[in-house]
């Protein structure tokens, strides 16, 4: 698993880490380093910022690396907590995407499906958009770009651009609701 002279086992890494050696820090970081980077780039195009947030969470991962115990994938962890860094950072530097999927005054909503939400289950429901559409609402709601620069970036006119917003707000209203609904059910 992990590439180096001599061949550490995942739990020597770990333990090694906890330990604070420099050695095993790096190799865990260059192991899940570019996996971490690709699924953050999914969500920003801008290679400063999914640095940023990676490295946040690679700091969040040797932080609590002590209470991992061994009973599930140590990458599935390391992701958990890489995507909570890019959550935190998302709700800390760009408006909040509750209320970007949502026109001012829309109260066709279920009000508590919104406080029960999450912000990664929403960046979840984001990414089951159609492509397109995805990142149109990406570059408006995550990155702030207005509807002229999202036309002139992806070469599209400011009227599909809009569209798109339109359409992915809709999709996530009723992702919403359906989330809302099977909570009060299974609960």
């Amino acid at each position: 698993m992990f590439k180096t002279r001599k061949k550490y086992s995942e739990q020597e890494i770990v333990e090694g880490c906890i330990r604070n050696d420099r050695h095993c820090q790096e190799l865990l970081y260059k192991e899940y380093f570019s996996k971490m980077m690709a699924m953050c780039r999914r969500y920003t195009d801008d290679r400063d910022i999914a640095m940023e947030i990676v490295n946040n969470g690679f700091l969040r991962v040797f932080k609590k690396l002590s209470t991992f115990s061994f009973k599930g994938s140590l990458e599935g962890w390391i992701r958990k907590l890489v995507y909570h860094s890019l959550s935190e950072y998302f709700k800390k530097h760009s408006k909040y995407l509750q209320f970007l999927v949502f026109e001012d005054h829309d109260n066709s909503v279920n009000a508590n499906a919104l406080t029960n939400m999450y912000e990664e289950d929403l960046l979840k429901m984001v990414d089951t958009l159609p492509p397109a559409t995805k990142e149109v609402f990406r570059l408006y709601a995550i990155e702030g770009f207005t509807h002229p620069e999202i036309a002139k970036q992806l070469s599209i006119s400011v009227g599909t651009s809009k569209w798109h917003l339109a359409t992915a707000r809709q999709k996530l209203k009723q992702l919403i609701e359906q989330n809302s609904n099977y909570k009060l059910h299974a609960g």
